[in-house]
């Protein structure tokens, strides 16, 4: 038998040339690993619109907007799940629209873009009512001991108005969304269409506005193009459709994530998801060309491929087990609305998810 007999250089050599055989594949499994992945969802996800998660216990919530032409009443659709990928229906929130919104605002039919989120031993539930392409809109909040409808202390509590925006306003009262900052503080951010998305500062304990700082802070907005096809009749120009905001904090920076274009006109549907970060919660949030999304930079995050259109409507969770995004998007075929969640990853700062039908899928 032959014995090999290696000495301090040789090994060198040996450890090298093994590094660089090895190095492909090392770089192939951490590409792997940091590749976003759309979940497969199944059940009842068909109409989602506007979906909002959280998880309570081992079950994850989806609460939506309130469909168009639905044969009850009921507002704001629950679906749950134990495993994000089988969806079922766990009921609505509301069983009619409350009489006090009935009264401010007769025309709306449906309330909209539910935010849910938790702290200090309640879940506070922030949604929209409107009416279709006008800004005299509002946002109210409801809270929530528990998201199981089986507890005795699951018991929807109104209460009532946060905020409203008028036609003499520059900003539209819908699509809100909660943030507490690194301190604690709260924070809600909304906007759609008009100068784009805002921010106020909330009172923590009650919810509702902050009677120290009054500012609206601006976020957010679309530049206007050299040419754009003017505004129909009573609805704010298409170039200025911006709006679903959602602001997370990972690492250093605070995220906002936005819809781009227009939604809700099946396979006409236009959405894209963008983002932008920042240092501070108020902003100024910038795109990864440092162009500031207050002059209309942002980042692709999400776009329509040949399967979905339109993905936009965005919530974020993030978790120790891996962050995920979940949204809408339209069947290319039908346009259809349905529920669609992607693993989040992150890269070099920046957030990356997937839509089901993707080429890298």
């Amino acid at each position: 038998m032959t014995r090999l007999h290696l000495g301090p250089s040789n090994l060198r050599a040996v450890a090298f040339s093994a590094a660089i055989l090895l190095a492909p594949l090392i770089s192939a499994c951490a590409t792997a690993v940091d590749e976003p992945r759309a979940i497969h969802v199944e059940g009842d996800v068909v109409g989602a619109h506007d979906p909002s998660i959280i998880k309570e216990g081992d079950t994850w919530y989806v609460f939506t907007t309130t469909p168009p032409h639905l044969k009850t009443p009921d507002q704001f659709p629950i679906r749950c799940s134990n495993d994000l990928t089988h969806w079922k229906a766990c009921g609505y929130v509301f069983a009619e629209i409350p009489a006090w919104i009935a009264q401010l605002s007769p025309k709306t039919k449906e309330l909209w873009a539910p935010d849910i989120s938790f702290f200090d031993g309640k879940f506070h539930l922030y949604y929209a009512y409107s009416v279709f392409g006008v800004n005299a809109s509002g946002i109210a909040l409801l809270t929530n001991k528990t998201l199981n409808a089986q507890s005795a202390d699951y018991h929807w509590v109104d209460e009532g108005l946060v905020l409203q925006s008028h036609p003499e306003d520059d900003f539209n009262a819908i699509d809100p969304n909660l943030i507490l900052d690194e301190k604690g503080q709260a924070w809600l951010s909304f906007g759609s269409f008009w100068s784009g998305i805002k921010m106020r500062k909330l009172d923590r304990k009650t919810g509702n506005l902050s009677t120290e700082d009054m500012k609206t802070y601006s976020l957010a907005t679309r530049s206007k193009p050299d040419n754009f096809d003017p505004a129909k009749p009573g609805l704010p120009p298409n170039y200025q459709a911006i709006e679903a905001p959602f602001i997370v904090r990972h690492g250093d920076y605070y995220y906002l994530f936005v819809s781009y274009d227009l939604c809700c006109r099946g396979t006409k549907s236009t959405y894209r998801t963008m983002v932008g970060r920042a240092r501070e919660v108020t902003g100024p949030y910038v795109d990864a060309d440092g162009k500031k999304m207050s002059e209309g930079g942002a980042k692709p995050l999400l776009s329509a491929n040949q399967k979905w259109l339109g993905p936009g409507g965005e919530s974020i969770l993030l978790q120790k087990d891996g962050d995920i995004i979940v949204f809408h998007a339209y069947d290319a075929k039908t346009g259809v609305p349905s529920l669609q969640i992607s693993k989040l990853t992150w890269t070099d700062g920046w957030p990356h998810a997937a839509l089901e039908g993707d080429v890298h899928q």
